[in-house]
């Protein structure tokens, strides 16, 4: 019974086991990646300014249309 508890935890303990990483991260790659996190924050946001604006403005000119209308009738 509790070789069952004892080896899912050993194979959990080895791979969360850090390992050695000989790589150099330079400044260029860290620009980089800032760079692509910053795309993908700014692209999100975009379509949620996208997705409320539309029927903002769809609002804005069904309000507007009855006014100029009948301005132009006059």
């Amino acid at each position: 019974m509790t070789r069952l508890y004892i080896l899912p935890l050993m194979a959990a303990f080895l791979i969360l086991q850090p390992n050695l990483a000989a790589a150099y991260v330079g400044p260029g790659l860290g620009a980089g990646v800032l760079a692509a996190v910053l795309g993908v924050f700014a692209a999100i946001a975009m379509a949620v300014v996208a997705l409320v604006w539309y029927p903002v403005k769809k609002l804005l000119r069904k309000r507007s249309a009855p006014v100029a209308r009948a301005e132009q009738g006059q």
